[in-house]
């Protein structure tokens, strides 16, 4: 998804059929679900030990963000392949129409939380722990992360 496709809530295209896995998040199962699904991927497709870690801790993370705050969400996993060199690389979005994020930046940061029972960590070290990592939210019409992990070549 490119940021063009970001500029409006109501224009988001994500074409389930681009992507290798769709979850739904609606309860606090789905949470593991999409931590186990997310590992699984990436132990598929030869990703590090440290690596796998990181792309299921940044699934679990986003995950529990939409449940918490939206109540309802998707997470979207591909695996994308580029061109010439092969490089892999499994790309993540976390969509839903939850309330929406205030101050973006701050919740970036680190230490940020609206909830009670948050160090307020999640999108901080989801950031750290992926490659690349893009944010965009409107109050009132939701949230979208996309974020990348590159396989390393040893």
């Amino acid at each position: 998804m490119d940021d063009k496709n970001l500029n409006n809530f109501n224009d988001i295209d994500i074409n389930i059929h681009d992507y290798d896995i769709v979850l739904k998040i609606k309860d606090e199962n789905d949470i593991a679900v999409s931590r186990q699904m997310a590992k699984s991927f990436a132990q598929k497709n030869n990703f590090s030990l440290a690596d796998i870690t990181k792309i299921a801790t940044a699934v679990s993370e986003l995950s529990r963000n939409i449940y918490r705050y939206a109540k309802e969400g998707y997470i979207y996993i591909k695996k994308k392949e580029t061109e010439p060199d092969k490089d892999i690389s499994i790309e993540i979005i976390a969509y839903d129409r939850g309330p929406g994020i205030e101050n973006v930046e701050q919740a970036v940061a680190g230490g940020y939380t609206t909830s009670e029972r948050s160090l307020g960590l999640g999108l901080s070290g989801v950031r750290r722990l992926m490659d690349s990592f893009y944010i965009k939210s409107e109050v009132g019409k939701g949230t979208v992360v996309v974020a990348e992990k590159r396989r390393r070549r040893f």
